[in-house]
């Protein structure tokens, strides 16, 4: 590991004007390029105190054993010369993004005497017009075959093509109208390069020309009785219309532009690009790139665009290109991009309308993606095998752990807290064995100690199934009645020390002694390949053969978060005696592996599999708990003083406030008065009349800045 401080710069050394700038190793290799409007400000960055610099940077640093600049007039040419260097030194320590070679392009050969309509992959080459790229070469071929109807291009290879010259036959699309025969003599070579130029015309979204002048033309060849030409002229018609159908229209106003979507997290990126010509969507593309420099989003699209952007020109550059986020020099970056095109190209941002619209979707495409990536491996037995084994190898356990728990705490502001529990068998995802709970332990917000809280609740509940089933060791119980805890009922032998544990709402008895419910189970769905998960495993029961919860123990616990989260667990198994249960933490921050009593995390190799297996299991734990919250806090805020009244349901709740227009005026009505709606008997409406008067309000609210008296709205909620 090199010193930063060995090979800094002097001071002055560096100029303080717009540059690039490598950074090389001992070998001479260069490891990150980067450009700067100020180099003398930007390397400075560098060379400070390694205990403040981000993870990824202070690795850089200290690979690196030299630095080197080089001067430029203006950050346009910055930003070029920094593409131009990160393509030619490929550095280990650059945002790359994988390359998409294998998307199929709809290919136009304008560098041949006789240009030909193709689906082409791999790199561009000069001359060539592409239009694209395509989810599928089928899709291109469809396309095809409806537009050569009216654009009889060539679309033969260079043998057919030699062959019915030295033949003078052309081939069978020939015959059939559908290339007008440049090998034959039919067309001359002007003429073929007429309808290629055409047929590129229409590609790039410039159709309503040729549509209405087919149209002129049938209605020319109808007047003069040409009947037979007109129905040609028609189906051609169609053909281009049927074509232009295949990509909706997302753009009214026939807009030319590209949107770019990312979607990240702390250690990978996706980025979704829609290209849209004429206001249709002509092609989508998406790249998926390590995180392994300290960059935001800003400059995520930044890199994107020069990949994207870098070897292009000319139409290929839309004239607008709508972004996430702008990047750190956002007019650098358009001076650029106008460059490559030859005309002002729009770096936007979309505010409102269809555009934003639209990359709403190219977004949620971004956000899928990168889910698809990161969870494709699971389907894998050998992948997760390994996933599993490195977790083992990581975290010093002795066998692989093929039962994990993991645990998140979620709440907004304090209010609402509640957690959640998730659990993955071999790999796979067991849903029908996730857990919700609601905090009851303590008011407010404080997440380590809701992490011991639910920690407790959960193994409390597994060490009563083993008591109850007889895997509990234990001493002979003492003669005579033990008293039952006020309301309960008189657990016996060791269980007595965890009377007040949780009971699961869901499928199976609560335990003798259950305090209070603990939430829902998740819906019953099992991953499909949980086949492949490994041997089937025989589930502890009941007498009557319903699966036992909480029966089972984990070979690991993960909880969402760092040293705090992960002391508060181990805590709580300490506690119930527990000491066969490996606990670990996943924090958020750089996704590092924290075990009980050690001061230093543990970082996993970013393209580990194991560490793969872990973000999932978390995630997956964060989404079941935000969720589980999220409902709760929107049935707290649609609540009534209503839903007190027993035996009242939702449709006679409907009806009352239907008859008297709010809560108010109900509360106001007398019980005569809530006897006159249809369904409300005396009984019913006294027992309304003394919620609402239990639940009224102690005096009314009044807006501070403005003095105004707040009533109440038509569902009760003040306003």
């Amino acid at each position: 590991m090199a010193d930063p401080s060995s090979y800094r710069p002097k001071p002055g050394q560096i100029p303080d004007s717009p540059g690039v700038y490598k950074f090389r190793d001992e070998h001479r290799r260069v490891i990150y390029v980067g450009k700067a409007k100020n180099l003398r400000q930007r390397l400075a960055n560098y060379f400070q105190d390694l205990a403040g610099l981000h993870p990824r940077t202070r690795t850089m640093v200290t690979t690196a054993a030299s630095v080197e600049w080089t001067v430029v007039s203006t950050e346009v040419e910055a930003l070029q010369l920094e593409y131009t260097w990160i393509k030619e030194f490929d550095p280990r320590f650059n945002v790359k993004y994988r390359d998409d070679k294998s998307y199929p392009y709809l290919a136009v050969t304008l560098n041949e005497d006789f240009p030909r309509v193709q689906v082409m992959r791999g790199a561009k080459k000069k001359g060539v017009r592409y239009f694209g790229p395509y989810g599928h070469a089928w899709a291109i071929r469809e396309t095809v075959d409806l537009m050569l109807r009216v654009f009889p291009v060539r679309t033969c290879s260079a043998g057919v093509f030699k062959n019915a010259e030295r033949t003078g036959r052309p081939c069978l699309l020939g015959y059939i109208g559908k290339c007008s025969a440049p090998c034959v003599g039919r067309v001359t070579p002007e003429e073929h390069r007429d309808l290629a130029e055409d047929f590129c015309d229409f590609m790039a979204g410039r159709t309503g020309t040729y549509i209405r002048r087919l149209e002129k033309d049938m209605m020319q060849a109808a007047e003069e009785m040409e009947y037979e030409r007109a129905a040609r002229l028609r189906d051609d018609a169609e053909a281009l219309k049927r074509a232009m159908e295949k990509s909706a229209v997302v753009l009214a106003d026939a807009t030319d532009a590209d949107l770019i979507a990312v979607a990240e997290d702390e250690l990978e990126a996706a980025v979704q690009i829609f290209h849209v010509r004429g206001g249709r969507v002509r092609g989508q593309r998406g790249w998926v790139t390590d995180k392994v420099e300290a960059v935001d989003t800003a400059g995520l699209v930044e890199h994107a665009l020069q990949q994207l952007y870098g070897e292009e020109s000319g139409d290929s550059v839309p004239k607008e290109v709508l972004v996430p986020a702008l990047p750190e020099d956002p007019e650098a970056v358009s001076q650029w991009l106008a460059g490559r095109r030859g005309s002002q190209v729009s770096l936007r941002i979309p505010q409102r309308g269809d555009k934003k619209d639209l990359m709403g979707t190219v977004q949620r495409n971004a956000q899928q993606a990168l889910g698809l990536h990161k969870t494709k491996r699971a389907s894998d037995l050998t992948t997760r095998s390994r996933a599993l084994e490195e977790i083992a190898e990581a975290l010093g356990l002795d066998t692989a752990p093929l039962r994990v728990e993991c645990f998140d705490i979620s709440h907004l502001q304090g209010d609402d807290v509640v957690a959640s529990m998730v659990v993955f068998e071999d790999g796979l995802a067991r849903k029908s064995e996730y857990r919700r709970f609601q905090i009851k332990g303590f008011e407010g917000q404080d997440d380590v100690r809701s992490m011991h809280e639910v920690i407790g609740r959960r193994f409390k509940r597994y060490l009563q199934e083993k008591e109850r089933t007889g895997e509990w060791e234990e001493t002979p119980a003492p003669t005579g009645p033990v008293p039952a805890p006020a309301g309960g009922v008189a657990p016996a032998g060791p269980a007595a020390a965890l009377a007040g544990g949780v009971r699961p709402t869901g499928p199976g008895p609560a335990p003798a002694g259950g305090a209070e419910a603990s939430g829902e189970p998740a819906p019953q769905a099992v991953a499909p390949a949980q086949a492949e998960a490994g041997p089937v495993r025989e589930e502890p029961r009941e007498d009557d053969g319903r699966p036992k919860r909480f029966a089972y123990p984990p070979q690991l616990v993960v909880v969402d978060g760092g040293q705090p989260q992960v002391a508060a667990a181990k805590r709580a198994l300490d506690e119930l005696g527990i000491d066969d249960i490996a606990v670990c933490g996943l924090a958020k921050r750089l996704e590092e592996v924290w075990l009980p009593d050690d001061d230093d995390p543990v970082v996993l190799p970013r393209s580990s599999e194991g560490l793969y297996l872990l973000q999932r299991i978390r995630d997956e734990a964060h989404r079941f708990a935000i969720t589980y919250q999220r409902a709760k806090r929107a049935k707290r805020i649609r609540s009534s003083p209503l839903d007190d009244v027993p035996g009242l349901g939702e449709t006679r709740k409907q009806a009352l406030i239907k008859h008297f227009g709010s809560v108010k005026r109900l509360r106001q009505a007398t019980i005569d008065e809530i006897c006159e709606v249809p369904g409300i008997g005396r009984r019913t409406a006294e027992s309304v009349a003394v919620a609402l008067a239990a639940a009224a309000p102690a005096a009314p609210a009044v807006n501070t800045a403005t003095g105004e008296i707040i009533e109440e709205d038509d569902g009760g909620s003040r306003t």
